[in-house]
């Protein structure tokens, strides 16, 4: 199971977003928080920086949408340069129409779930997406603690993949660090959203490389990944 690191730019110094991007260039994808100020209360950015991004960085774009009307705005954001866009199951109109719209335009379709909102609902559609987002904080604000209390539904979540047989990435976004990210890896993520365990360090790729090898060695010694 390869392990993939995605480092937010939301804990990225933003007036120097280019040179932040090539400060992890190892990183599997560069993960940028679209809010609004509506689905959640802070406001980022938007697709004229996401095209900026796209054109600065080689690393791909995992552009996660905590916006309102999703439906709407993802394709744009497709357009713009992402390769995987994410959003959120509380906010889409028409999950499936939308993730394979997302697909057609040829990027990654993927879907988030805050804290509160159960996987089970959406069994169904899991076989529509590419990934899965976990919340493991209550989104809009980087910084925040890791909620423990989320790893039973990652575990769950990791079984239903396993149930339907999917191709389907699992990643987990909060809090994520030195010290919790063999937790989450041992319960069945693989793609792993990290801020300021990476920006905060003195060196951001070092810091991308000790993380994905931390995840590596939790995943390995893991039930779910050693039953694959």
């Amino acid at each position: 199971m390869a392990v993939q690191i995605n480092p937010s730019i939301l804990s990225a110094d933003f007036a120097r977003l280019a040179e932040e991007a090539r400060a992890v260039e190892g990183a599997d994808w560069l993960h940028v928080d679209v809010m609004d100020n509506h689905f959640v209360p802070n406001l980022t950015l938007g697709v004229p920086v996401v095209e900026s991004l796209s054109r600065a960085t080689d690393t791909p774009l995992d552009l996660h949408l905590m916006i309102e009307d999703p439906d709407r705005w993802a394709p744009q954001y497709v357009e713009a340069g992402a390769g995987s866009v994410t959003f959120h199951a509380e906010a889409a109109a028409a999950p499936v129409r939308l993730a394979r719209e997302i697909r057609a335009l040829g990027a990654r379709a993927a879907m988030a779930l805050k804290p509160g909102t159960p996987i089970e609902q959406y069994e169904d559609i899991l076989p529509e997406l590419d990934m899965v987002l976990i919340m493991t904080v209550e989104p809009g604000f980087g910084g925040q603690s890791f909620l423990d209390i989320m790893l039973p539904k990652v575990r769950r979540t990791r079984e239903l993949i396993a149930k339907h047989g999917l191709d389907l990435w699992l990643q987990v976004d909060g809090g994520v660090s030195a010290t919790t990210i063999e937790r989450v890896a041992e319960a069945g993520a693989d793609v792993f959203v990290a801020g300021s365990a990476v920006y905060g360090a003195m060196d951001p790729a070092a810091a991308v490389r000790t993380l994905r090898d931390q995840a590596g060695a939790a995943i390995a010694a893991a039930p779910w990944a050693c039953d694959h």
